[in-house]
């Protein structure tokens, strides 16, 4: 009932676009969701914790960057789902193991069923910046902590985080978090993507590179 019920419960239903706005970006693949944002303005440079030299591709087109949180070995080990092994699962579902930041660098984005832009003011991106910033892990140097693995593409990387996934905190759960610290609409709770999209029946976009 909680997992039906929540997600239709609207917080920051009073959310409205503002006049200094920045625009974001919520994505799907149709199970995951990512936070997108600005890869630089005058309020954050996100090439100084996520960096270009970690990607294969190394374009220094992008104007984007997407953020997803999960388990870490979810991550790492199953690129597919035909990659999906039982432990791995296991581990994710019941919050066994680390968990990671996927970060890809995007070229565009324009508006289709599987991604909503949002205009929010620079109070509300600065809230959002403080959000992501948290759930990087950090060494000594407040340095974020890169993950070399095997990526999904040229122009994405992994990098160490905070907090641990189940089947009731997940990437999903993590993206309407990051909505609800911006002050923009979101779900009560939820796991799944849909519980995002609900709320925004009606705005579009779609990624290109």
């Amino acid at each position: 009932m909680a997992a039906f019920l929540l997600p239709i419960i609207s917080v920051n239903s009073d959310a409205k676009p503002t006049v200094d706005e920045v625009f974001v970006f919520v994505k799907t693949n149709g199970v995951h969701a990512d936070i997108v944002v600005p890869i630089k303005n005058e309020i954050k440079d996100w090439t100084q914790d996520i960096k270009l030299e970690n990607t294969t591709g190394k374009d220094a087109n992008v104007t984007y960057v997407a953020f997803g949180w999960g388990n870490k070995e979810f991550y790492l080990n199953t690129p597919r789902w035909s990659d999906l092994k039982y432990s791995t699962a296991f581990n994710a579902a019941f919050g066994l193991g680390e968990s990671a930041i996927h970060a890809t660098f995007i070229k565009g984005l324009k508006e289709s069923e599987n991604c909503i832009r949002l205009g929010i003011s620079k109070a509300n991106y600065k809230k959002l910046i403080a959000y992501i910033e948290d759930s990087l892990e950090r060494d000594g140097n407040y340095n974020t902590v890169f993950i070399p693995a095997t990526t999904y593409g040229t122009n994405d990387s992994f990098y160490e985080a905070k907090g641990s996934y189940t089947m009731f905190n997940t990437c999903n759960t993590w993206v309407n978090n990051a909505l609800k610290s911006a002050h923009q609409k979101a779900a009560l709770w939820t796991v799944t993507d849909s519980g995002i999209f609900y709320h925004y029946k009606g705005k579009y976009c779609q990624k290109h590179y």
